[in-house]
């Protein structure tokens, strides 16, 4: 008997054309479901890792490791998918990633110290990740037309939303059960996908031949780059970049890796990565904008809770109360997104939702310290509009350009895309945040001198508050200058805060102006020979 002899039952699988509507339908939903869970465990632990590094007593350099284990490991295994796909099936592989990522989900809520915890997560990110990338390609292999576009509305919808959410729904879970439950919450859906998925899903047969001659080379090439790079990426801006060891360590073997796989994969004949793809334009621009869309969701889920969390002091949940409006609008977004694509070129609805994106960020340079949920909540409208009108129309003009051939090799590099700019995001912001707010704290200080009467009537007023507490004159002088310095400090943050969402602004501004460059949408096909 061959090995792995019950993954092939080539009897039992039915070409998606035989399928009907319906039966397509659940399949793709119970495929979204595991997408959603995985996506929303990248963001799910940001609000609680103080609760989380309390629980296993770890220290806050051992707990930001929670989440950076699972970015790394995800990370890795995304390109890959497609590879595996072709070896396991599409079904098999995404039930298996489907069970791991569960069972991880269990070990990392029974996790016993911050150690285990960091493996568990690590395990968590790696079995999970393939289900990404599946979601993709098998929307393409069951429906076409009008369906095709609104399969691709879910899916980016999906894509913005369950990171948008999962600060959100952390910092519920935290502050209503314990942070166990941020892993707890999984097991439910996991062992529906688990379940489901084999029996629903039947788009190809497994090809075990394909290990051998495998590029080994080449995955473990792609390992050191990725890895090494979101390393990088995650500690720089806390370990203040090439100043520390590691980091310069890491910087090398990553650059060195990445050249290398580069190389190994546009010379072997079966590379585990189809790089050649990018010779198609609207593959190349839309792994383009997938990278700049990364980087105005993933910057912007940074920023707008840490603004909130530093400057304004908020609880997890309030936080998640006042970055909830985005989740809405983009929600109310999406019939209106399916209307217009079957009737507008798709080249300007994405032009038109990168514009609108990069309208948002320009609407939250005005920032004051004083920003809540209602000066939050237009440039948030504005940006869950725009999401929804730019990641659908991204997939739909670069995979549906593909052959399906080659749309699984492809599309786990497409998709890297977007996590890639969404880890060069954060690194950005968290960098400018520190280098714009000294800048800023330093301007002000200029001003903050004795010749400022302002000041120095302020400085009066609030020494002799604390005098007429203390009673003493020497230390509610120096109390009054520490509370101006805070507030220097404070006002310095916010500017700084507003530098990083022009920043964002421009990346999504040149997204917008090389829109044009894409060619039209090509008419809607059904899944090829090859895919079943």
């Amino acid at each position: 008997m061959r090995p792995f002899a019950f993954l092939h039952s080539p009897s039992k699988v039915v070409s998606p054309a035989d399928m009907t509507t319906g039966a397509k339908v659940l399949a793709f939903s119970a495929m979204c479901i595991g997408m959603f869970i995985a996506l929303l465990d990248i963001q799910i632990v940001s609000a609680s890792l103080r609760d989380i590094g309390g629980g296993l007593s770890a220290g806050a350099d051992e707990t930001v490791w929670v989440q950076t284990s699972y970015l790394i490991a995800e990370i890795i295994v995304i390109p890959l998918s497609g590879w595996l796909a072709h070896v396991f099936s599409t079904r098999w592989l995404f039930a298996l990633s489907a069970a791991g990522f569960t069972l991880a989900s269990l070990l990392c809520g029974a996790a016993w110290d911050i150690r285990s915890m960091i493996v568990f997560r690590a395990l968590q990110g790696f079995l999970g990740g393939s289900m990404i990338p599946m979601v993709f390609t098998s929307s393409f292999a069951f429906f076409n037309g009008k369906q095709r576009v609104v399969a691709a509305a879910t899916i980016g919808a999906l894509a913005s939303l369950a990171p948008t959410f999962g600060p959100v729904v952390g910092g519920w879970i935290t502050d209503h059960y314990s942070w166990p439950w941020l892993f707890f919450v999984n097991l439910a859906p996991g062992i529906f996908v688990t379940v489901m998925v084999p029996l629903l899903v039947h788009i190809d047969q497994s090809d075990f031949s394909l290990l051998r001659g495998a590029d080994y080379l080449g995955m473990v090439l792609l390992a050191l780059w990725l890895g090494c790079l979101e390393y990088v990426l995650e500690e720089g801006p806390r370990l203040d970049w090439f100043g520390d060891r590691a980091i310069l360590t890491c910087a090398w073997i990553s650059g060195l890796s990445g050249i290398a796989f580069l190389y190994r994969s546009l010379t072997y004949a079966q590379p585990v990565v189809d790089l050649r793809a990018l010779k198609n334009r609207n593959f190349a621009l839309g792994c383009f904008f997938s990278f700049v869309t990364g980087i105005g969701m993933f910057a912007t889920i940074y920023l707008t809770p840490l603004f909130l969390g530093e400057v304004r002091g908020y609880s997890a949940l309030q936080i998640g109360s006042a970055v909830f409006s985005t989740g809405v609008f983009q929600i109310l977004s999406i019939p209106v997104y399916a209307l217009l694509a079957n009737r507008v070129d798709l080249r300007r609805l994405m032009m038109f939702g990168l514009a609108c994106f990069a309208l948002s960020m320009w609407r939250f340079a005005p920032l004051t310290h004083d920003w809540g949920a209602a000066q939050l909540l237009l440039p948030q409208a504005l940006r869950g509009i725009g999401q929804q009108f730019a990641i659908p129309p991204i997939v739909t003009l670069s995979l549906g350009s593909l052959p399906m051939a080659r749309l699984k090799l492809a599309s786990g590099l497409f998709n890297l895309m977007r996590n890639l700019g969404g880890a060069i995001g954060i690194a950005v912001c968290a960098t400018l945040l520190n280098n714009r707010t000294n800048l800023h704290f330093y301007r002000l200080a200029e001003h903050l001198a004795a010749p400022n009467e302002a000041m120095n009537g302020w400085v009066q007023t609030m020494a002799g508050q604390a005098q007429a507490l203390t009673g003493d004159a020497a230390l509610s002088g120096a109390a009054a200058l520490r509370q101006l310095g805070a507030l220097a400090l404070r006002e310095a943050r916010t500017m700084a805060f507003a530098d990083c969402f022009l920043a964002v602004m421009v990346c999504l501004l040149l997204a917008t102006l090389m829109v044009p460059l894409m060619r039209k949408a090509p008419p809607s096909q059904g899944p090829s020979a090859d895919a079943h």
